[in-house]
Order: C-alpha cells, then sequence, then structure tokens
C-alpha cells in the first residue's frame, strides 16, 4: 500500500470516528422520571418541584415527578431499584432511605448494593410541633405532660422508618419518654393529625409547618439546629433544651439504580450543584431554613453509608430493631 493511499485511509477513518462522535446521542435524549417517596408537599417533593422545571430548561427534556408515597420511601425505592439503569429513572429521597436501610430486614432491595448514588442536596431545618390545644408551651411542658400519661401521647411521622419517625424518636431517647408512634403517609398528613389535635406532637422539616405555623394552627417548641433558626428567632434549638437531641447526616438525597453509567452521576449531580446555586432557589430555600450542601457522587455514597450505620445505633437504642 502506498504512503498516499494509506494516508488517505487513515484519514477516512478518522473522520468517521469524528462523525460517530459528533452524531452519539447525548443524555438525557428522553424524558426523566424523578421518583419521589413522599406524598406532596413534604421538603423531597418540594425540592424536586423547584429543581426539575430549572433541569429541563436546561437540557430541553421533561423531568416529570412522580410521587409513590408509603411504606416509609420504601415503595418508591423499590421501583427505582428495579428500573434500567439509564439515568432516565431518579429516587428524590430523605434520610429514610438510610433508616429503613438501617433497621429494616427484608427489604425488596439492598441499599448498599442496588444503588448508585448521585448527590446529597442538603438538610432540612426540622422542627418539634405540636397543636396549641395541647396545652403545653415548652419541651420541658410536653416532656412532663408525657410523663404524666406514659404510653397515652402519640406523635405522627412520615410513616415507620421515615425521617421524620427517627428524628421523634431521638426526642423520645434524650427526653427519656414513653409515648406511641402513628405512621401517615408523609408530612402534610401527619402534620394535620397534629393540627386537628387526634396526634399530639411530631417532629416535620420547618418547609411543610411554616404555614401551619405563621396561621397559629401549630405551635413550635423546639429546632433541631446547633443554633436557632432565622426565621424562627424565638424557638429554643434542640441544643439548648436537650443536648442530646441532635440531627443526623445529609437529609436530602438523589439516587440511581446500581449500574447508572459515571458519566451520567456525575452529570446530574454538576447539574444539581449548579441549580443549587441559583440566586432564585436559594432564596426560596432560605425561606424552609434549608441547608444546601451539594456533594459529588462520591460524597454522597460516603454520607449515606455513614446514615446507615449511625441509624442503626439509633435503632437499637430505641428498639426497633435486635442485635
Amino acid at each position: 500500500m502506498s504512503r498516499s493511499v494509506f494516508a488517505a485511509l487513515a484519514m477516512s477513518v478518522a473522520f468517521a470516528a469524528v462523525a460517530h462522535a459528533q452524531t452519539k446521542p447525548a443524555y438525557p435524549v428522553k424524558p426523566i422520571r424523578l421518583v419521589v417517596a413522599f406524598s406532596p408537599g413534604g421538603t423531597p417533593d418540594t425540592l424536586a418541584r423547584l429543581i426539575a422545571p430549572k433541569m429541563s430548561e436546561n437540557w430541553k427534556q421533561p423531568v416529570v415527578v412522580e410521587n409513590r408515597a408509603g411504606a416509609g420511601g420504601t415503595i418508591a425505592t423499590s421501583i427505582v431499584a428495579k428500573a434500567t439503569p439509564d439515568g432516565y429513572t431518579i429516587l428524590a429521597h430523605s434520610n429514610g432511605f438510610a433508616i429503613t436501610g438501617a433497621i429494616t430486614p427484608n427489604l425488596a432491595y439492598d441499599p448498599r448494593k442496588d444503588f448508585s448514588c448521585i448527590a446529597t442536596l442538603g438538610y432540612s431545618t426540622t422542627v418539634l410541633v405540636v397543636p396549641p390545644s395541647l396545652g403545653v408551651k415548652s419541651v420541658k411542658e410536653l416532656i412532663a405532660l408525657a410523663n404524666a400519661q406514659p404510653g397515652k401521647v402519640f406523635f405522627g411521622s412520615a410513616g415507620a422508618g421515615s425521617g421524620t419517625h427517627f428524628n421523634a424518636e431521638k426526642f423520645r431517647l434524650a427526653a427519656g419518654i414513653k409515648v406511641q408512634h402513628v405512621a401517615f403517609k408523609g408530612q402534610p398528613e401527619f402534620l394535620l393529625e397534629i393540627v386537628a389535635g387526634r396526634v399530639q406532637f411530631g417532629v416535620a422539616g420547618l418547609g411543610p409547618s411554616m404555614a401551619h405555623i405563621k396561621e397559629g394552627r401549630l405551635l413550635p417548641l423546639a429546632v433541631v439546629l446547633p443554633k436557632r433558626a432565622p426565621s424562627l428567632p424565638d424557638v429554643p434549638a434542640s441544643s439548648e433544651v436537650l443536648p442530646a437531641w441532635t440531627r443526623d447526616g445529609a437529609s436530602q438525597a438523589w439516587i440511581a439504580p446500581a449500574g447508572t453509567p459515571r458519566p451520567i452521576l456525575d452529570q446530574v449531580s454538576r447539574e444539581l450543584a449548579r441549580i443549587l446555586t441559583l440566586p432564585e432557589i436559594r432564596d426560596r430555600l432560605q425561606t424552609y431554613d434549608f441547608h444546601v450542601t451539594p456533594s459529588t457522587p462520591e460524597e454522597c455514597d460516603r454520607q449515606l453509608r455513614a446514615d446507615i450505620e449511625s441509624f442503626r445505633k439509633v435503632g437499637l437504642a430505641a428498639g426497633l430493631i435486635s442485635k
């Protein structure tokens, strides 16, 4: 083969490779299904509905938010675990993902093996709330009421194994009280039960609680933070009233099925970080006292694994799991 023919052949191969690279479809090329593990109005749903339009606008593909509430988030998680790992099905979850992984036997999925972490988004300010009709005005008074009526005071959550469940369990352990748990599908549902007085207290996200607080339907007794929340400056922090009552981990994360290509995980993670730093998004999240802490997939994976171990210890202490 002459040099001129060889050179022409090599050039044609190079052009073909370039053309193939240019015509290879980029992600995303079709709608993305964002499965939210809880009902509308909760923190995972609020975040999803803030982020999805910005993502759609940038990527020119719909990001469809789908709420699949129930069973402490395990219904949505099971759906995503079985989805094709191509980046077109994503799970929006709370720290309930780590909690159920820590305390629930015989899950339909393995939280450590069946998922690829995309990013943590941050964590919510949570608040201990009671109905004004309960007649207590402080954490001390709530503890006194529970001690006077052991086993007769009820707290609500967004489902067994949800973040709201464990936040209340940590309060129960720190306070040394005997109270009963009642599980609901999401935060809006159990907050309405507290407003109605059928459930005596709960530890919920400040975002879903704030409208009730402003309208006087719920009374905030403490925020679960090292210091007071700017939006509730007169409400004590948990560190002030019960130093042993602390928060765990990064409560909100987006997760994909195991085997999702790493470039896609990185792309979605970068897009989340971009959107969460947009001024209009930061301003909205500040009204909920949401703390933005976007991460890489590796950081997210390390955090979730650490959270699973941390929640297992809480589960053992609370008697929710056996050794």
